[in-house]
């Protein structure tokens, strides 16, 4: 079974899909940025705010690296920026989760603990920024992934069936 790397804006559901993946497959579930955090032992958020964003991409760095030499049968859901590692081929089947910008907007703004997750993604701060971002990144998810799967409308557990379906016809 091969890695399966879910990219995709902030927001888009990449950890809820993975969660309900894990429960209908042989997959275990990583995320980046909580094994970033543990690494660091802070937050994103607070990584950025005191280190900066080019701090925060070297540690993505070093993780994609511990990932290609030590991650097997995993579905790894990454951050936002993670797309731009250059070895995301080499260590799996690349999935993007795709939506468009206001539909992921909509979808944090519905969720129970939307404050929270908006507090955690600093990038978020500035809509008209954010959407500038996700317009530049679109484009390169698209180019990079080998499945995409249309999140928009649908549920966590939708995603999730679909997104296996599509990898075993992949693999």
């Amino acid at each position: 079974m091969k890695n399966v790397i879910l990219i995709g804006f902030m927001g888009v559901g990449k950890g809820s899909v993975a969660r309900e993946v894990i429960k209908s497959s042989e997959y275990i579930a990583i995320d980046t940025d909580d094994l970033i955090e543990s690494m660091e032992n802070r937050k994103i958020k607070n990584i950025f705010e005191t280190d900066g964003e080019e701090y925060f991409r070297n540690l993505e760095k070093n993780v994609s690296l511990w990932l290609e030499a030590s991650v097997k049968n995993t579905l790894v859901s990454t951050g936002g920026g993670f797309y731009k590692q250059k070895n995301l081929k080499k260590i799996g089947i690349i999935v993007l989760l795709d939506s468009p910008f206001d539909e992921i907007i909509k979808r944090i703004e519905a969720h129970p603990n939307a404050a929270k997750k908006l507090k955690k993604r600093p990038l978020l701060k500035d809509l008209k920024k954010a959407k500038e971002l996700y317009k530049a990144r679109r484009p390169e998810y698209l180019k990079l992934a080998d499945i995409v799967v249309d999140v928009t409308n649908k549920s966590a557990s939708e995603c999730s069936k679909e997104l296996l379906k599509k990898v075993k016809k992949y693999a």
